[in-house]
Formats: C-alpha cells, structure tokens, sequence
C-alpha cells in the first residue's frame, strides 16, 4: 500500500511539473515522499472512493410529519396547557424503594376535590425482573434534584421488567426534575429553561435483545458492577421491556462521575416487542437518545439542546429509528453512530430524519459515523452540516482497515436520499 501511495504521489507531482532538465536525473527532480504525505494520499484516496458511492441529495425532506410533535412536546408549546390543572394543589409522594411487585403510578386525582399525585424519585428506582410499572398518562415524574453522583435520581427498568408508561397527547407523561415547578396538566415548567440540565438522571430500559458488546452481560453505563440490573443484552431479539407512549423527559443527564453524565432516554438490548413511540427529550446534560445494541423499532422523537449528541448509536443497534427532528444546541453532533464491539455484526436504520441548529447557536447539524458502523440513512436532511466518516489504516502499511468510509465504499454503510453540506473522510490517527 505504501508503494502504491508513493506511487500515486509521484505521478502527481510529474503531473504538477512545468519544466525540467532532460539530463537532470528523476530523483533530482522528485523528492521521496514524507510520511505525513503518504497519509494524506491516503486519506484523499479514501475520499475519493466515497465520492463515488455518496452524494447529497436535495430532493430529501426529512422528517415525515412534524405535526408529530406540535401539540404535546415543549417545543412552541410554552405557554400552554393540555386543560387538566385543578384548583387543588397537588401532593408529593416519595418513591424511595425498588419496583418488585406489579405497581401503578397514577397522578390523576379522583373527583374535584382530589389532588394530583406527583411521584418524586428519591434514588436510582429499579423496576425488577418479573414486575411491572405502569404509569398513567398526565402523570408526572421528578428526581430529586440535590441527589449527584451515583446516587442520582434514576429510573432504570431491569432485564425481564417492564414499563407501561402509555400517555397521549393531550396527557403526556412528564419527567422532570424536583427543581422544575411545573404542575400536572402544563406542558411547561415556569423555573427550568433549555439551558438547565443535569437536574436528576433519567429513564434507562433494559432487554434481552442481542448487542455486540466487549463482554458478555455487560453493565450499563453509570451504573456499579455490583449491581446486577444494570446488565443488559441477551438472545431474544422480540423481548418485551412495555410501551412507551407520549413521554417527555427533562432537564436530566445527572454528572455520575466525572465527564460521565447519564442520557435522556437509555436503551440497552431491548427488543422489538416494546412499544417506543412519541418520546421528546428536552435539555439533557448528556446524549438524547442512546442505542446500545438491541432490536427495538422507535418512531417519532424530537431531541432539543442537549449537551452531547441527540441520537447515539452502539454495539449493532439492529432497530429502526422513523421520523426524528433533533434540535442541536450545545450538542457535539446531531447524530453519533458505531458499529459493533464484538462478533455479533447487525445494521441499523434512521428513517425521516432532519437535523437542525437552534437560532443563535451557530452550531453544526453534523452527523459522525464511525468504528464498523453498518446501516442505512434514509431521507434524512442535514441543515448546514455534514456526514463525517472516519477511515482507519494501519500505521506501518497504511493499508485500510474497516471503518465507516469503507464499510461505505462497501455497500453496507448506505446513503439513500440524504441532504448534506458534504461526506468527509477523517482520521483521528493511524494506529489501528
């Protein structure tokens, strides 16, 4: 591979010359390459390959229906209410235990003179193997805002638990933080703006589906070794984790340790028999939505102004992700995709799509694709960004090795219909 970039280099630079001396011999003329050029032609190459398989497409609209999203999320909704706000001032109750017996979360009160419940999470909360939580629609939601650390507020749904957190439109689920004042029946808070985050932890769902992680049962993120519903992944690609419908989490992505924050919505190995539809996440300190590995299909989610990326994909997520909008703001990509980490080797699909920059950020809509990522882009627009793909080689040969860029050339990496500034291939080092 080297002698062949060597190669490449010199016909370039024979091409580039105006003149020499007949007598004047070859080597006088052509210095021997250096090895950060040869890397540079070997970038370039790689480019030029992607070129040929990948180009915008102007005729991509993105998200299928906005209007998914327009009367029950915060967004344009500030100062509205979905009409169910009582007299009564609600009551708080305090959940300091696990969930290890089938359990209803109901905030609505019963009859005029009843108050709204508001369920407070005072602890990371499991839901069990073998339980189920049910939580009822306009309920809300919060985590304790003064627990940090390991101990944040979390509710997290183990391997063989389930969570049926059914809301509606016009009663969404909302979960929040104790430090947001908002009030059953308001799809706004009056204390909290998109700039608050990393107020309580965040909603993590466990399966049974296959992911290629470096180990067997591996432990989700943020959560300690010991405790063993914090594993995920399995066999079982139709596992059922619930239904989750109309939920709307917010201000979350509590800091666990240091430069580790929890994401909005965590999913790991979950599979197809779970139910994710309509999910807003508003102001997370971490990612929006993360994928690690699993089968689970999710259709209409709307990700606004969180602090990593809005849709993070890992360990062969082998789903379906149908019509998303991600609002970038402090975000570092609008998207964030990789591949497996073990043998098991799946593709993933984004469909009806569209990234944007929130007015006044100045921010990139930039998706990065990256580490053996395989899967399909479709119909997905890009405002003002860029799909980057990063290319790996080995350091002494400089022959290529599997990434995205050449799981593009490839034909498993796939662009169908996607609007972008540009496809640009990088690499962070040639060591691999």
């Amino acid at each position: 591979m080297k002698k062949l970039l060597a190669l490449i280099f010199v016909f370039t630079t024979m091409g580039l010359m105006v003149s020499c001396d007949d007598d004047d011999p070859i080597d006088d003329v052509i210095p021997e390459p250096t090895e950060e050029e040869l890397q540079e032609a070997a970038v370039e190459a790689v480019q030029t390959a992607v070129d040929a398989v990948a180009s915008s497409d102007d005729t991509a609209t993105g998200a299928s229906d906005e209007a998914e999203f327009a009367d029950w999320t915060l967004i344009d909704n500030s100062d509205q209410t979905a009409g169910r706000v009582k007299a009564v001032a609600p009551v708080e109750k305090t959940i300091d235990f696990d969930i290890s017996e089938d359990t209803t979360w109901d905030g609505n009160g019963v009859g005029e003179d009843d108050a709204d419940t508001v369920f407070v999470l005072d602890k990371r909360v499991i839901v069990k193997s073998g339980a189920t939580l049910t939580i009822t629609a306009g309920t809300i939601i919060k985590g304790n805002a003064e627990l940090s650390g390991a101990n944040a507020a979390v509710l997290m749904v183990a391997r063989g638990g389930k969570l049926m957190a059914e809301g509606t439109a016009d009663a969404p689920i909302i979960m929040t933080s104790t430090d947001d004042d908002i009030v059953p029946g308001a799809l706004a808070g009056t204390s909290l703006d998109q700039d608050d985050n990393g107020k309580w932890g965040g909603l993590v769902i466990l399966g049974k589906a296959p992911v290629s992680a470096k180990t067997e049962n591996p432990q989700i993120e943020g959560v300690d070794a010991a405790i063993t519903e914090g594993q995920y992944g399995g066999d079982d690609a139709a596992d059922n984790s619930g239904s989750i419908k109309f939920v709307s989490i917010r201000h979350g992505g509590a800091e666990i340790a240091e430069g580790s924050e929890i994401n909005g919505l965590t999913l790991g190995g979950v599979g197809t028999g779970t139910t994710i539809e309509n999910i807003e996440i508003y102001a997370n300190k971490d990612d929006g939505v993360e994928f690690f590995g699993g089968t689970v299909n999710v259709t209409n989610v709307i990700v606004y102004n969180v602090g990593d990326d809005g849709i993070d994909i890992d360990q062969s997520y082998a789903g379906e992700v149908k019509n998303f909008v991600v609002y970038v703001g402090a975000s570092d990509e609008g998207l964030e995709i990789d591949g497996r980490e073990g043998a098991l080797d799946k593709s993933f699909k984004l469909t009806d799509g569209v990234i944007y920059s929130i007015a006044g950020t100045d921010k990139s809509t930039d998706a990065d694709i990256k580490s053996k990522a395989k899967g399909t882009l479709n119909n997905v627009v890009f405002t003002d960004g860029k799909v980057k793909l990063s290319a790996s080689f080995d350091a002494e040969s400089l022959e290529e090795s599997e990434d995205a860029a050449s799981n593009a050339v490839a034909g498993s990496l796939v662009f169908t219909k996607v609007s972008a500034d540009s496809f640009e291939v990088y690499t962070k080092s040639f060591d691999e």
